[in-house]
């Protein structure tokens, strides 16, 4: 088959397919049945926090959805915070050479950032059916591999996606507090698990709440997250 016969039938970018051929991408490899889509993949060569960031905000706003050629994965996130958007942007990029990811606008106050890819049920077989907080959510041996080489992305993307920052009131003195939400109790214990790795207190405010309060601890996060932009 020639390219724009593979593009057709993958849906997949003939410019991306001809870089491919010329210089296949480090992650892939040989065909391999058992692969949802059909290669060989070589999680250790994903870049370990590009990865990281994206598989945060995937847990927290993102689906990976079937299309006749393809799958797409969305991230939803904010439009009032372009700085996270470019972030977001940058890194599914680096999962995807030679791909570019697509920002479409919503009817509400959000965008969606996307890329159509026959590789994303591989690279987060955590997607399925329904609501996360409806099935289990389980990381593969690989995905805490490279979750333990970059922490501080992994949970910098949870709290992009299903996080705040917010400058409280505390008895006349401002303090600095972080909150991740998630309906999920397996995602609130993969956020719980990455902050203890860092050394990072937390506490369970509420049923569906992790909060960081201590001083130390959120001038900590403040090194790798900081205020939303």
């Amino acid at each position: 088959m020639n390219d724009c016969a593979i593009a057709r039938e993958t849906g997949i970018p003939r410019p991306t397919v001809r870089d491919w051929r010329v210089r296949p991408p480090s992650q892939l490899r040989r065909p391999q049945a058992s692969s949802v889509c059909g290669v060989d993949h070589d999680f250790g060569a994903l870049p370990p926090r590009e990865y990281a960031y994206v598989l945060g905000l995937y847990l927290g706003d993102g689906c990976v959805s079937r299309h006749p050629r393809a799958w797409r994965l969305r991230v939803t996130l904010d439009s009032k915070y372009p700085g996270i958007i470019d972030s977001c942007c940058a890194a599914i990029d680096a999962l995807m050479p030679g791909q570019r990811a697509s920002v479409g606008r919503q009817p509400t106050s959000c965008v969606q950032v996307s890329l159509y890819s026959k590789h994303w049920p591989c690279l987060f077989p955590q997607h399925g059916p329904g609501r996360k907080h409806h099935r289990r959510i389980a990381l593969e041996p690989w995905q805490e591999v490279l979750v333990k080489k970059a922490p501080e992305d992994f949970v910098r993307g949870l709290i992009h996606s299903d996080g705040c920052r917010v400058i409280a009131n505390d008895r006349g003195v401002k303090s600095i507090r972080y909150h991740f939400t998630n309906h999920s109790e397996d995602i609130l214990n993969l956020f719980t698990a990455a902050l203890d790795l860092l050394g990072i207190p937390w506490t369970r405010s509420t049923q569906y709440v992790v909060s960081i309060y201590r001083k130390a601890a959120t001038a900590r996060l403040d090194e790798f997250i900081g205020p939303k932009v």
